[in-house]
């Protein structure tokens, strides 16, 4: 699992949308339930490219919103 320092993840936002996201695992996700934007950690980094992202599936989004207590955007 990636670490991201905690005052960083809360100034970093959805290249795409603009939403805040969550650290799940290695990715981040953008609590936007409209684009559900995950994006790769990869070796302790955020990759925030869009081109590099990939789309949820409704379910997985939803699992993900719920474990972290977020309700999406």
């Amino acid at each position: 699992m990636s670490e991201i320092d905690a005052k960083l993840l809360e100034i970093m936002v959805c290249p795409q949308s603009r939403a805040k996201l969550v650290l799940h695992g290695d990715w981040l996700y953008s609590t936007d339930r409209e684009t559900r934007r995950k994006y790769p950690v990869r070796d302790g980094l955020p990759v925030m490219l869009v081109e590099e992202s990939m789309e949820a599936s409704p379910e997985e989004f939803d699992e993900v919103m719920a474990q972290r207590g977020e309700g999406g955007n």
